[in-house]
């Protein structure tokens, strides 16, 4: 399978049975060591201690008898401009989200994280670090970004709207909360902001049942006047989980909300409560070494959809949508503020894998990739659909 723009089509048009037959031949893929010449003297110019760290979690291995660094396929980015859009989609879509989100924050070469380490504020031209020839100010790989507001958070355009009338309200979850526990994004329109906030509730304070316990996950989500939404849920793997939806009586004064909300999340910032080191040169021992110094970037802030002074919102009766949500039926909203519950969520342990720059077995190798594959229907393309298109 090449991942190209064809992939722009894979979610809408390839029948289930071949979908699932593609998904699985792409788990075999791997991926390689790297001899970018500055990641070379980046290893030459370590101590052994931070080399062996390396080494131990994966990111250096051999290359014809030399330390290298690795593309990893399934723990970071593997892919280029055109297919990292598509291949975070095609398995967010398809019941594969908890890996795209391990291919998004992955760590060491080819990753986000990766850059933040070499002190990046904005995005590279390469994922390869370039004294020389690639801008550190260039948005050709910065694609997921799209992704962590339509998959991770849950809202974007919905695919067949003009105008920005209405919004796909679609969250995906990972399967463990040890992964990532809250999310929240804004899709700015003409007619008003759409945003969307979702957070694990009731977790276990012992973090090593974050793999298996049974969990609430609270939504909210902001509908603004004149427009309207489309609600969709993942399915979840058990059938104890429970599904209700309310919505406010009144909506929120959203300015003051977002105001309050964006003060307190500076004085966060201004706390350094972000990423938490980086790696410095050492200009008289010509050495890299790891300085552990937390910044302002990647500070976690919470959304103005979960600020304190809601909790006195008043609430319409709850409605019972599991049975909509276990048939994945969409569901039509107008203008308002939204509240989803889900009771009885089951999280699970995350898939290993074969290492960092190997591929992942457990999926290859299994005759059950999910619920997502069992459709063996075929989705409609519409030629309108400019998500697709593009």
């Amino acid at each position: 399978m090449k991942l190209g723009p064809e992939m722009s089509l894979f979610t809408r048009i390839v029948p289930g049975p071949k979908r699932c037959v593609i998904l699985k031949n792409w788990f075999k893929r791997e991926g390689n060591t790297w001899p970018g010449d500055e990641e070379m003297n980046f290893l030459n110019e370590i101590s052994e201690t931070y080399l062996k760290h390396l080494v131990h979690s994966g990111e250096v291995s051999k290359r014809k008898g030399k330390w290298a660094m690795g593309w990893s396929q399934w723990r970071g980015f593997n892919e280029g401009i055109l297919a990292i859009r598509y291949s975070l989609k095609v398995l967010s879509d398809n019941g594969f989200h908890h890996i795209a989100l391990r291919k998004a924050a992955g760590f060491g070469f080819a990753t986000p994280e990766y850059l933040l380490r070499h002190n990046a504020t904005t995005m590279w031209e390469s994922w390869w670090r370039s004294e020389d020839l690639y801008s550190r100010n260039h948005p050709m790989l910065g694609a997921f970004a799209e992704w962590m507001a339509a998959a991770v958070a849950g809202v974007s355009l919905d695919p067949t709207t003009t105008g920005g009338r209405t919004a796909l309200f679609w969250p995906r979850f990972p399967k463990s909360a040890a992964t990532i526990q809250y999310a929240s994004a804004i899709q700015g329109t003409a007619r008003g902001d759409f945003a969307i906030a979702w957070r694990f509730e009731r977790l276990p304070i012992n973090t090593s049942n974050h793999n298996s316990a049974f969990v609430t996950i609270r939504i909210r989500f902001l509908i603004p006047p004149s427009a309207a939404g489309v609600l969709r849920l993942p399915i979840p793997v058990s059938t104890k989980t429970q599904t209700s939806l309310r919505h406010a009586l009144f909506i929120p004064n959203v300015t003051l909300l977002k105001a309050s909300a964006s003060n307190e999340c500076n004085k966060r910032r201004e706390a350094r409560l972000g990423f938490p080191y980086s790696w410095e040169y050492n200009m008289t021992e010509k050495q890299w070494y790891k300085l552990e110094s937390k910044k302002k970037i990647g500070t976690p802030c919470n959304s103005f959809l979960f600020h304190p002074s809601l909790n006195r919102t008043k609430w319409s009766g709850e409605s019972d949508i599991t049975n909509a949500v276990s048939k994945r039926l969409d569901q039509s909203l107008v203008s308002g503020f939204y509240e989803i519950v889900l009771n009885n969520w089951k999280l699970e342990k995350e898939i290993e894998g074969s290492g960092r720059i190997g591929n992942i077995p457990e999926y290859f190798n299994s005759k059950n990739l999910g619920p997502y594959c069992k459709d063996g229907s075929t989705f409609e393309w519409h030629i309108d659909d400019a998500t697709h298109i593009i």
